[in-house]
């Protein structure tokens, strides 16, 4: 059974630092979509996008997403737009578990306002364009198999003890050493 642990939601959720964070405690490899992405093109992702789009890039996101996975036992930390294609989420489905950072819209604009690698932010308003990707995906979002709801002051720590409970409660093979 390929037991990777696949996190979910919005830019700014945390997936990144809650990932490493569980890489750490379950001593299991981790994969951050985003950073092979942009490894394997040898550009960032603004970059990508400015260059070639976002349709280009979301097809190298679903080929990056289906190498990590086929590996199984990782954890693995999407970009935010991964979740929101259906063989996305059934290539996550069939390989693991999904585990939704579901933050507000105060606490994800506070994290990502200042950050310039964003593409998809980079809109005469910004805040507004935030606001609206979080109202198409969080429907979606909620297709996950678990849910975590983050706030503005929840530690990496503590946030990753709450994935870690959530998976116990619902899966506990799934944090099994292999």
């Amino acid at each position: 059974m390929r037991r990777n642990i696949v996190l979910i939601g919005m830019m700014g959720a945390g997936k990144t630092a809650i990932g490493a964070e569980l890489s750490r405690r379950l001593s299991r490899p981790f994969w951050d979509t985003d950073a092979e992405i942009e490894r394997a093109a040898a550009m960032t992702i603004p970059e990508i996008f400015s260059r070639d789009g976002e349709a280009f890039f979301r097809a190298r996101e679903s080929e990056v997403l289906s190498r990590v996975l086929a590996g199984g036992d990782s954890i693995v930390s999407t970009g935010g737009g991964a979740w929101m294609r259906q063989a996305n989420r059934d290539r996550v489905t069939q390989n693991g578990l999904s585990v939704w950072l579901d933050c507000d819209l105060d606490t994800l604009w506070h994290r990502v306002r200042s950050r310039p690698t964003r593409p998809l932010l980079q809109t005469a308003e910004p805040r507004q364009t935030l606001e609206r990707l979080l109202a198409e995906r969080r429907p979606v979002y909620a297709l996950a198999d678990i849910r975590i709801q983050t706030n503005m002051g929840d530690t990496v720590e503590e946030t990753a003890d709450q994935v870690i409970a959530a998976i116990e409660a619902r899966n506990p093979a799934i944090l099994e050493a292999k």
